[in-house]
């Protein structure tokens, strides 16, 4: 074994340990990842939600390693150290059981239990603030565009201007939308109806020199050619077909009265 093979070695069992003595503070492996930095959007799902297979219907099929998984968020990963697994698999279900949990997070916070845990988190502005002036600092909510998972990142929706916008932080930028999914902020403020702010209808409205700006200040300056009727927005090429246009109709017209002299 070379030095720089045993020097790998030595971190991954540092790193190791220290994983093992940070877990060991906490009673689950869901309040673990919770606590972990960028997770601050999660609640804790609770055990026996995730034991009881009725929740986990067809998961099955959307997480590798998801036997292993569902061991590491019922018991722990401790049970992973009397598996025969190499240091990349061991790996690979690490990050299957924080797939397998967002999955399943995601089911669980559209349930009673569920939005009752995040409601403790809005109320105290858990997810952050709308950025929009005219929002006031209004609270926000998590939200996923896409119930599929790695199609993008959750989103913070904002109930008083009802758009979305990136969180602050760039850990929770990288968390699953999926993990969250499409449904929960909707059916939380139906949940909840009395959180829901009310619609001010303020807009920014820009202004030059105090006046209002109107829309067709921003509209290219157009030009009536004349008979034609076209209108010329540049004085390059649209102006210079139009004009040849005109020669053409004059050529034509010219040609028509030779064919009539003819015809006399």
């Amino acid at each position: 074994m070379g030095v720089e093979d045993m020097s790998e070695d030595l971190t991954t069992s540092s790193s190791d340990n220290d994983l093992d003595v940070e877990f060991d503070e906490f009673s689950s492996w869901g309040a673990w990842f919770c606590s972990m930095k960028g997770n601050e959007f999660f609640c804790e799902v609770d055990e026996d939600y995730i034991r009881d297979g009725f929740n986990l219907s067809g998961l099955s099929n959307q997480v590798p390693w998801y036997e292993y998984a569902l061991d590491v968020l019922t018991d722990g990963s401790h049970s992973l150290k009397n598996e025969v697994l190499t240091a990349g698999e061991e790996a690979e279900v690490e990050a299957s059981s924080e797939i397998l949990y967002g999955l399943i997070h995601a089911r669980y916070i559209i349930t009673a239990r569920g939005l009752n845990r995040m409601l403790e988190k809005y109320k105290s502005c858990g997810f952050g603030r709308c950025p929009r002036v005219m929002c006031s600092g209004q609270p926000c909510l998590p939200v996923g565009l896409s119930d599929v998972p790695r199609q993008s990142t959750v989103k913070l929706f904002c109930p008083h201007c009802e758009d979305v916008f990136y969180p602050r932080s760039k850990y929770q930028g990288h968390v699953d939308g999926a993990y969250f999914g499409t449904t929960f902020p909707h059916l939380f403020l139906m949940t909840f109806p009395q959180l829901r702010p009310e619609k001010r209808g303020e807009m920014y409205v820009p202004k030059v020199f105090g006046f209002k700006i109107s829309p067709l200040a921003y509209s290219n300056n157009t030009k009536d050619t004349g008979g034609s009727g076209r209108h010329v927005r540049t004085r390059g090429g649209e102006e210079q077909e139009s004009r040849g246009n005109k020669n053409a109709g004059s050529t034509s017209t010219s040609g028509m009265k030779k064919s009539k002299q003819h015809t006399g």
